[in-house]
């Protein structure tokens, strides 16, 4: 009978994967900053002003037209600017863990910093993930039992890492870095470790690298399963130092480099809570979420677990010191710590849902929202914009957020499963 339900299922799900890769097609794509600087080194127009541009911001340093002087020099600058407009390098992107990751944010922040002026608040440089990261929702209560159950998930899943090539290369080569103590005076080379912790989290399947860093963990069993779930990142090498430092400073250092720099914005956009949203985030995703706190994780900013009851998170800094701006600065510690759309996505990989995934929607607003000219201009081209053109009945989303999140489909993935 069971079989005989889920035979007739089968094209209906078909139906469900086709209608999400019709919203991720719809995306708009952007090209890649370098990508989109070769072209533009090829024009010799573009690259006139593409070479007058980066003469106005010398290195994406925080002051305007540094190396050039006087109010003809300015509206050359600004001349270059409306130029670069309209060509490829505007609203161009980067991809996470891309071989020119580095090179290519370079260019995207002097692009960024040059149209957006200082006064801003830094937007994602990363192009919108369209695979269907949404998958690893689904897998979450496949790879352990569900948190009500004594299972240690967290250990369970990092024997599942061990079974898999890709994660346990990974996985070697961050935990021999952050374990090899350099001298008496230093446990590790925290350089190398948060380079391999890049790697890792980059290119192991979310389904193990997310498996290892956000397993759930039963109420009988907090102190063991969380403590594993900690050690996830060897903090000893990769958070802890001798003091804490001050989290803004330690905030803006991290946008002195340019991976850090973007990995924040990345995560300040992606896990912005909003508490009139049912699942707590701004942008209703709880996998974009996901994705930009790990993509923190082998930055000078790393976070990791509190050793607290509720799931919480930090950086290793304080705002001690602070002086002045200690409200500026508990501002930015409790984004991490009292963040609800980061635990509510912690939680929701946990269960195996995600309730932004099949009913993508702007939250509700009470006042009409306030747009900048900058933020009019960037959602022309946002990589996370939905083409309202699509001619798709609605009704259909529903319908697959019911079924995937259903004990049939866990069936259909994996017929050893019961119900």
């Amino acid at each position: 009978m069971i079989f005989a339900a889920l035979y007739a299922l089968l094209p209906l799900l078909d139906v469900c994967s086709h209608a999400e890769e019709t919203v991720h097609a719809s995306s708009p794509h952007h090209l890649d900053c370098v990508r989109a600087s070769e072209q533009c080194q090829k024009e010799q127009a573009c690259s006139t002003k593409y070479r007058t541009m980066r003469q106005c911001v010398a290195g994406g340093k925080e002051s305007n037209f540094s190396m050039v002087a006087g109010l003809e020099a300015m509206d050359e600058c600004r001349s270059a600017m409306d130029a670069l407009k309209q060509s490829p390098l505007y609203n161009c992107r980067c991809k996470r863990g891309m071989k020119k990751e580095k090179n290519c944010l370079r260019i995207y922040w002097g692009m960024y910093q040059t149209l957006q002026g200082n006064d801003f608040l830094e937007d994602s440089p990363y192009e919108a993930v369209n695979s269907r990261l949404s998958d690893i929702f689904r897998l979450a209560p496949i790879l352990g039992e569900p948190a009500m159950t004594r299972e240690n998930n967290c250990l369970n899943a990092a024997k599942a890492c061990n079974l898999n090539d890709t994660c346990k290369k990974y996985r070697s080569a961050y935990i021999s870095p952050c374990t090899s103590r350099v001298s008496s005076a230093e446990v590790c080379n925290k350089r190398k470790c948060h380079k391999a912790l890049r790697q890792f989290f980059d290119k192991v399947p979310p389904k193990h690298s997310y498996g290892m860093l956000f397993c759930s963990c039963p109420p009988s069993d907090q102190s063991a399963c969380s403590e594993r779930r900690r050690q996830t990142i060897v903090p000893v090498c990769s958070y802890d130092e001798k003091q804490k430092p001050n989290c803004l400073e330690l905030q803006a250092s991290c946008k002195t480099n340019y991976i850090c720099r973007s990995r924040l914005a990345d995560f300040f956009a992606n896990c912005q809570p909003e508490p009139r949203s049912l699942s707590g985030c701004l942008k209703e995703n709880y996998a974009d979420c996901l994705l930009a706190y790990s993509g923190l994780i082998g930055t000078i900013l790393t976070p990791n677990y509190l050793r607290t009851p509720k799931i919480s998170v930090s950086p290793f800094c304080d705002c001690s010191s602070s002086g002045n701006n200690k409200d500026e600065c508990d501002k930015f510690t409790e984004f991490f710590a009292e963040n609800t759309c980061l635990r509510n996505a912690i939680q929701a990989f946990g269960n195996g849902t995600d309730v932004g995934v099949w009913q993508p929607m702007p939250p509700p607003q009470t006042t009409p929202p306030i747009t900048t000219p900058q933020q009019k201009n960037r959602e022309r081209g946002s990589p996370n914009a939905i083409d309202n053109s699509l001619n798709v009945d609605n009704s259909i989303y529903h319908f697959c957020g019911s079924l995937q999140r259903s004990p049939i489909n866990v069936l259909l993935l994996d017929p050893s499963q019961k119900t």
